[in-house]
């Protein structure tokens, strides 16, 4: 029982969690009315990918544990027998459920639209779902633990300021410098250490056989664990106080 409602309050901690899923679902469906060609370079993979893969975890995931820390109810929350990992583990779980939920519905308004009008591609859609399931739980799972250590819903922010501040240098290094070591070095320290963007684009892109896709779809479960690992280390060492901010 108590696993169950701490699953579920992923969902009602705020009453703008819903209001995020109902605006994306439909954004999506307004974007079917742009005059987009059939089979022509507009991705609805792709668009399913970024859309709900990268941006909905960074919304859903704010202030997951800051909030608590900031008013002081994670000393309701956080106690024996409550143990901190199995705390953070059930608030994320129910996080990739969000997801998971989402990205099912979303998919099938997707596919029904395309069906209805015929704009877009759906191309490889199919490598693109299971793609944007793992880097919607990559992105929460980091924006969790970033939680754990920021107040209120500063972690979404601080995670996308990062984003941005890591990839925009990568992406002028490539044009301007490719063959510097330093490039290729920087490259491989953000491919490997950061939610794998890259190599699960290219998995939806139809890029990679069956098994350099699963060995992708494997390193970023790793990925996952190594975030949530971090999370629980940081709750675990946190001291809170009764008295919030």
């Amino acid at each position: 029982m108590r696993t169950y409602a701490l699953m579920i309050e992923t969902f009602r901690r705020k009453a703008s969690v819903c209001v995020v899923h109902v605006s994306w679902l439909l954004v999506c469906g307004l974007f079917f009315l742009f005059p987009f060609e059939s089979g022509g370079s507009w991705q609805w993979g792709g668009f399913l990918f970024a859309w709900s893969g990268c941006l909905l975890p960074l919304l859903l995931s704010a202030g997951i544990f800051g909030d608590d820390i900031a008013s002081g109810r994670i000393r309701l929350l956080a106690t024996k027998p409550m143990r901190p990992s199995e705390f953070y583990f059930y608030r994320l779980l129910g996080l990739s459920l969000q997801g998971t939920i989402h990205l099912v519905v979303a998919a099938g308004l997707i596919l029904a639209l395309h069906r209805l009008t015929g704009r877009g591609s759906i191309k490889s859609f199919a490598a693109w779902i299971p793609a944007s399931w793992l880097i919607f739980n990559a992105w929460a799972a980091l924006s969790t633990s970033v939680s754990v250590m920021v107040n209120r819903e500063r972690n979404s922010m601080l995670v996308a300021l990062a984003t941005i501040g890591v990839f925009l240098p990568l992406y002028l290094l490539m044009l301007f410098f490719e063959d510097s070591i330093g490039t290729k070095v920087y490259h491989e320290i953000v491919r490997y250490a950061g939610p794998p963007v890259e190599f699960l684009v290219r998995m939806g892109l139809g890029r990679y056989g069956l098994l350099d896709g699963m060995g992708h779809a494997v390193h970023c479960l790793i990925m996952i664990v190594f975030y949530g690992v971090i999370g629980v280390i940081l709750l675990e060492r946190r001291e809170f106080t009764c008295v919030g901010d």
